[in-house]
């Protein structure tokens, strides 16, 4: 679920690259050869500067991706002597969530970072927010109007799919009447509905390759073994298998180990340490990931931070920070895992 509901980073690029790194890699206003550059807006770095105290407001932290963005956002905010973070218990109910943002304007918070539970629904009291003068940095799940808030980043759930399409397509190009399952998440979720949009379409590069099947199962580790088990019942040949997401895939596994399956390859969506793991290992039908990192919740930190000082983007020309940044969904197998470990979440 990494991101479920619209849930669910990396920054410019195929590498796991944070927003932090992209914030201080300009740290002074000049160029190499001394001579001031165009851009006279100092840049975020990692110097002491003026405070900001940021309010943090996210749904209830019941799956592991969402626990990993309350974590991320916590110790990103500790590496900043100049940074205080104000955060809420977080919600799934609309508006005791709503409430909490609204106590937090009402704190008079520098910059508020939301990433709401249901981004709808909370698009008025982002709203409320910038009206007071507060930016909103808003994570992930979007608001309905650009005008409630300043930044949007977050996750490319068209591009998982996407990515994960690529990887099991280059696998399998050369194998004649290739077959390919689907496991996806909840399908009354657009992201369910984007993440299997960019699967379908990047299959259509590799006319051997037929999807034969495809069940949703609900984020969970108990629906990724159940739907996973329908699934193998169903189909007693197939060649790769796409998981949208590592906790129910942790069903899914053992839903194939039960089964005694190691005839095709599997691809998982998100970047859960116990899927880093498993692919580092080697040993069973995992190969690979397609990431929807909690990193950006760290990310997001650090342009609050840029908006409260009022500086920019290292790196870049424009005196502000982007008003959007998505997130790339980089694949991770084993000939890259060891880089991206330590993003990996329980």
């Amino acid at each position: 679920m990494s991101h479920i509901t619209s849930r669910r980073g990396l920054l410019f690029g195929t590498a796991a690259v944070s927003a932090g790194a992209l914030l201080t890699a300009c740290t002074s206003n000049e160029t190499d050869d001394g001579k001031a550059a165009a851009n006279e807006q100092p840049a975020a770095d990692d110097k002491p500067g003026k405070h900001v105290t940021i309010g943090f407001a996210g749904p209830q932290a019941d799956h592991g991706w969402l626990n990993a963005i309350n974590d991320n956002a916590k110790s990103r905010a500790k590496k900043y002597a100049d940074v205080s973070l104000e955060i809420t218990e977080g919600s799934n109910d609309t508006a005791q969530q709503i409430g909490q943002i609204e106590t937090l304007i009402n704190k008079k918070v520098d910059v508020l970072v939301v990433l709401p539970a249901d981004g709808k629904a909370l698009t008025q009291v982002g709203l409320k927010a910038m009206r007071a003068g507060i930016p909103v940095v808003n994570l992930d799940r979007i608001f309905n109007s650009a005008q409630a808030y300043r930044c949007w980043i977050g996750g490319d759930n068209y591009g998982m799919g996407l990515n994960a399409g690529r990887y099991i397509g280059e696998k399998l190009k050369d194998k004649p009447g290739a077959r390919v399952v689907e496991l996806a998440g909840l399908d009354n979720l657009e992201l369910t509905k984007q993440r299997t949009q960019g699967f379908d379409d990047a299959l259509k590069n590799y006319p051997n390759i037929k999807k034969v099947a495809r069940q949703a199962a609900e984020f969970t580790v108990e629906s990724g073994q159940a739907k996973m088990a329908q699934l193998l019942q169903a189909q007693s040949k197939f060649d790769a298998l796409w998981n949208h997401d590592d906790d129910q895939g942790v069903g899914a596994l053992r839903a194939i180990q039960q089964a005694g399956r190691d005839d095709f390859l599997m691809v998982g969506g998100a970047g859960a340490l116990s899927a880093f793991q498993a692919i580092k290992q080697d040993d069973g039908v995992l190969k690979a990931t397609v990431l929807y990192p909690p990193t950006m919740a760290a990310s997001a930190i650090d342009l609050a931070r840029a908006l409260g000082q009022g500086k920019g983007v290292g790196g870049l020309a424009e005196f502000e920070i982007p008003a959007s940044i998505t997130l790339y969904s980089a694949v991770v197998d084993k000939t890259n895992v060891d880089q991206y470990v330590s993003t990996g979440f329980r």
